[in-house]
C-alpha cells in the first residue's frame, strides 16, 4: 500500500492523536519503577556471570575490573488499588499509577545513545529513515489545518546539564516527502522561525507574494512533477496560517491559575519541561496529530542519586499534571501518553561507588516505558524481569512491538503502513513487530 493518507485505517481507532514524553539519556528503571528489594543486601557483591551470560558492555565499563551490585536508595511504595511499584522520586505519578500501563519488560538493540534514540524515533538504529511521527502525519493526515500535524519541543533538565545532543533529523521524514517532517517549536524568541512579516510588509502584502508564488511553484509543478513542490506550496501556507494560529497557541494568559498551578513552578517558563506538556495538551485540543516533548538529563554515568532527584523534579509534577489534565477535559480517552527513554541503567555500579554516591552503565536488557490513556489498560503492570534487573523473564517488549502497540491504538495495522523507496515498500517496524494485545482495553 503506498499510502494512508486521509486516514484510512484497517481498525477501530482508540486513539486520535499520541503525546511522546522522550525521557532522552535513559532514566533507571531501578531507581523509579522496577522494584528489586532484594538488592539492598547485596550491596558491593559481584554482578554473577549466570546473570550478565556474556552480555556486552559498553567502552565506558568494559575496561572495569569489578562490577558491584549497588542497590536503589530511594524508597518505593505500592500504589493506588493497582498496587504499581513507583519510588519516592515521582510522587505525583505514584499518585495517579491507576491511569497508567507500566511494561516494565522494555528491551532494545541498540547499546549507545544515539542509535538508541534514533531506533525508538525511526525504528532504525541509522539515520536517514522516517521518524514515528512522521509516519503518522503520512498515514493519518492531520485534524487541524493552521497547525502541523507533527510538533516537537525539547526541554533542558538539570540532572545531566550536559547530556547527550539531539538532532532534528530525529523527528524528520527520511524518504517521505518533506512536508511530513517534525516543526520545532522554540523556547525563545518566536516559537516558529520566521513567524513574523518582514517589518513594513502587511498581512495582505504577504497573502498577495504568497498566491502569486503558489501560481508560479504550479506551474513548475505541472512541468516537473516533483512532489517536494507541492511540499513547498503547503508549508508556504502552513507558514502564513501559523502567524495566527501559534500565537494564540502559546498565549497562556487564559489558562486559570489553578491549571498553572498544577503543572508546577516552572510552567510559566518558556521552554521548560512543565510548560511544553501545558502546552502538549493545547495541542491536543486543536487537533495536533503527533506531539513530541524530548527532555534531556538523564545520563547518570556517575553521581546518580543527586542527578536523579533533579531530573525527577523537573518531569514528575508536570508528566502527571498532563495526564490529570487531558483527563478531566475528556482527551485521554482519544489521546495515547507514551513516556520513556531509549534504554535503562545497569544493575551494577559504574566508577566509584560510596555509601551514598554510585552511577550506573547503560543497559538495553530491559527498562520501563508507561503509557495512559488512548485504549490501553489503565491500573496494568507487564512484563517481569529478574531480581536484578538485568535479563527479562516474562513478557519481553521490544521497540518494534512497541511501534506495532501504538500503531495499532490509532487504528492502524503496522504492516500495512508502507512506503515504496528504491524499490522496496518500507515500513516503521521494518519486518518484525508485533502488536502486545494484553495492554489494550
Amino acid at each position: 500500500m503506498a499510502s494512508l493518507a486521509g486516514a484510512q485505517t484497517q481498525f477501530a481507532p482508540k486513539a486520535k492523536r499520541v503525546i511522546y514524553l522522550f525521557q532522552s539519556g535513559a532514566p533507571s528503571q531501578i531507581e523509579l519503577f522496577d522494584h528489586k528489594p532484594g538488592l539492598a543486601k547485596m550491596r558491593g557483591v559481584e554482578l554473577p556471570d549466570s546473570v550478565r551470560q556474556g552480555q556486552r558492555l559498553t567502552g565506558m565499563t568494559a575496561t572495569q575490573t569489578s562490577f558491584p551490585l549497588v542497590a536503589s536508595q530511594f524508597e518505593f511504595k505500592q500504589r493506588g488499588q493497582s498496587g504499581a511499584w513507583v519510588s519516592d522520586l515521582m510522587p505525583h505519578v505514584a499518585k495517579i499509577a491507576d491511569k497508567l500501563c507500566f511494561v516494565n519488560s522494555m528491551h532494545t538493540e541498540a547499546i549507545n545513545h544515539d542509535p538508541a534514540v534514533t531506533f525508538f524515533q525511526t525504528g532504525f538504529q541509522l539515520a536517514g529513515r522516517p521518524s514515528i511521527g512522521s509516519w503518522l502525519s503520512y498515514g493519518l493526515g492531520t485534524e487541524n489545518q493552521d497547525l502541523p500535524a507533527f510538533v516537537v519541543m525539547i526541554s533542558q533538565g538539570t540532572g545531566n546539564v550536559s547530556d547527550q545532543p539531539l538532532y532534528d533529523r530525529l523527528w524528520g521524514s527520511g524518504f517521505l516527502p518533506t512536508k511530513y517532517q517534525g516543526v520545532k517549536f522554540r523556547s525563545t524568541g518566536d516559537p516558529v522561525l520566521y513567524l513574523k512579516n518582514p517589518e513594513g510588509v502587511s498581512a495582505g502584502t504577504r497573502r498577495g507574494y504568497l498566491d502569486d508564488l503558489a501560481a508560479m511553484n504550479q506551474l513548475k509543478l505541472e512541468q516537473a512533477g516533483d512532489p517536494e513542490i507541492a511540499t513547498r506550496m503547503a508549508q508556504y501556507e502552513m507558514a502564513f496560517k501559523m502567524q495566527s494560529s501559534v500565537p494564540e497557541l502559546t498565549d497562556l494568559s487564559k489558562e486559570s491559575a489553578k491549571t498553572i498551578d498544577r503543572y508546577g513552578p516552572e510552567a510559566r517558563t518558556p521552554g521548560s519541561y512543565a510548560s511544553n506538556c501545558l502546552l502538549a495538551r493545547r495541542l491536543t485540543e486543536r487537533g495536533v496529530r503527533f506531539i513530541q516533548l524530548f527532555h534531556r538529563g538523564w545520563d547518570q554515568h556517575n553521581h546518580l542519586p543527586g542527578q536523579i532527584v533533579n531530573q525527577c523534579r523537573d518531569t514528575d509534577q508536570g508528566t502527571a499534571a498532563l495526564i490529570e489534565d487531558l483527563s478531566e477535559r475528556g482527551l485521554l480517552e482519544d489521546t495515547l501518553v507514551v513516556w520513556g527513554g531509549e534504554f535503562g541503567r545497569t544493575v551494577y555500579c559504574q566508577g566509584k561507588m560510596t555509601a551514598d554516591d554510585y552511577g550506573r552503565d547503560h543497559h538495553p536488557r530491559c527498562f520501563t516505558v508507561f503509557m495512559a490513556g488512548g485504549g490501553v489498560k489503565a491500573g496494568m503492570s507487564y512484563g517481569e524481569t529478574d531480581d536484578f534487573s538485568y535479563n527479562i523473564v516474562k513478557d519481553p517488549v521490544h521497540v518494534h512491538d512497541l511501534h506495532a502497540t501504538i500503531l495499532r491504538l490509532l487504528g492502524v495495522d503496522h504492516t500495512k503502513l508502507t512506503y515504496k523507496f528504491q524499490g522496496r515498500h518500507f515500513r516503521l517496524t521494518d519486518v518484525h513487530g508485533n502488536v502486545v494485545k494484553a495492554i489494550l482495553a
